[in-house]
């Protein structure tokens, strides 16, 4: 499992992440209330949060090769809904170990 994980500095993070998810629920499964959203893109699944000055934002996806379509699409959405902050985001990715069976001999 691949996760991208960024926070954004901003007064209107509920505004924000209520029109990403807004927007991208005309094309794929999305929820939210002001405070968190989820979208289920076909290459990868995001989770957001606001609170008071901070919109979260965690994407999650199995192939790697999706990790820069996930990003791009966030920060292009997202840059496009706040061009009056001009919002730069900084990623930061973690890469988690597959999950391994049980109950296998060793040796």
């Amino acid at each position: 499992m691949y996760i991208v994980e960024t926070t954004a500095k901003t007064a209107s993070a509920s505004k924000y992440l209520q029109q990403l998810c807004k927007h991208f629920a005309h094309k794929v499964p999305a929820t939210f209330t002001p405070k968190a959203g989820e979208v289920e893109f076909p290459f990868g699944h995001c989770t957001m949060t606001a609170d008071d000055g901070q919109l979260s934002i965690r994407c999650k996806t199995q192939n790697p090769d999706n990790v820069p379509v996930l990003k791009g699409v966030i920060d292009s959405h997202l840059e496009r809904f706040a061009w009056r902050e001009e919002l730069k985001l900084q990623w930061q990715q973690n890469e988690l170990a597959p999950e391994t069976s049980t109950g296998q001999a060793e040796g």
